[in-house]
């Protein structure tokens, strides 16, 4: 990826052909299209959304674009925010609007909550129907290895988030957070990411989130992978974050199908 781009946290498509990314707090309130190649082809500059601190990038069935500003490290933030773009490949110009969808966490009580809660920070969502499910990065010390996932509707408005579950991804802290999600244009596979692990949900149209994860799929990647999308039903494309020498790359992965009934459920394919 371009060296601008140096904290790429979410990307999405809506054709297969152009990315969008956004990068973290600190960074510009822009959203970046680029080719399949990761140069830049297009800006736009992000209308009243200011970047504190951009974590994810997803879209709806009808070109919605929806930039989360919920990275809430320190678990402090009363002010996390959803914003919901229009179709950017039809927008003219190098501006975009943006309207606000305010939530606040129906079981945070205290600003910030003592270490062992510390359950509230955010860099993954995706829409499915017509509400926003956002899956939790747990900051809690000591780690249990849970993610909390929550939703609230797509429209613009504030709301209280509903409480939807709680699943358990891993126990070490360095690559069992969830750093980003992305669903598949059928609807039919769910995937996290964390640093250096997919955990994949199959049939998530039938069965929701149902008792966790089918399968976790290691990717052969310690990066900093934060950014995840379908450019079809099987082929996902991942970002990382540079970090000195190492990252800021864009990366081809093909999903493997779940495999027979009977056959190991955990896979460890490489990223190329």
């Amino acid at each position: 990826m371009p060296k601008r781009l140096d904290e790429c946290s979410g990307i999405t498509t809506l054709d297969g052909k152009t990315l969008w990314v956004i990068e973290d707090g600190g960074n510009k309130d822009i959203m970046y299209g680029l080719d399949l190649k990761g140069s830049i082809q297009k800006e736009f500059k992000v209308a009243i959304a200011k970047n504190k601190d951009w974590e994810a990038l997803t879209k709806d069935s009808l070109g919605n674009l929806f930039i989360g500003d919920f990275g809430n490290n320190g678990n402090k933030r009363k002010n996390l925010v959803i914003h919901k773009l229009p179709n950017p490949l039809r927008e003219k110009g190098d501006k975009i609007s943006a309207e606000p969808i305010a939530f606040s966490y129906p079981d945070q009580k205290a600003f910030p909550p003592p270490f062992a809660d510390r359950r509230f920070d955010a860099e993954a969502f995706f829409h499915f129907g017509n509400r926003l499910y956002i899956i939790t990065k747990n900051q809690s010390d000591p780690f249990d290895g849970t993610a909390q996932v929550y939703s609230i509707p797509d429209s613009a408005g504030t709301y209280t988030a509903r409480k939807e579950l709680q699943f358990r991804t891993c126990e070490k802290r360095s690559s069992c957070r969830v750093t980003d999600a992305a669903l598949s244009p059928d609807g039919n596979r769910l995937v996290l990411l964390g640093y250096g692990t997919l955990w994949v949900f199959e049939n998530f149209r039938e069965k929701g989130f149902g008792a966790g994860p089918g399968r976790t799929i290691a990717l052969g990647a310690t990066t900093q992978l934060e950014a995840v999308c379908f450019i079809d039903n099987q082929l996902l494309y991942l970002a990382d974050e540079r970090v000195f020498r190492s990252g800021g790359n864009l990366y081809a992965f093909p999903l493997p199908y779940m495999p027979p009934t009977g056959a190991p459920g955990n896979q460890t394919p490489s990223i190329p």
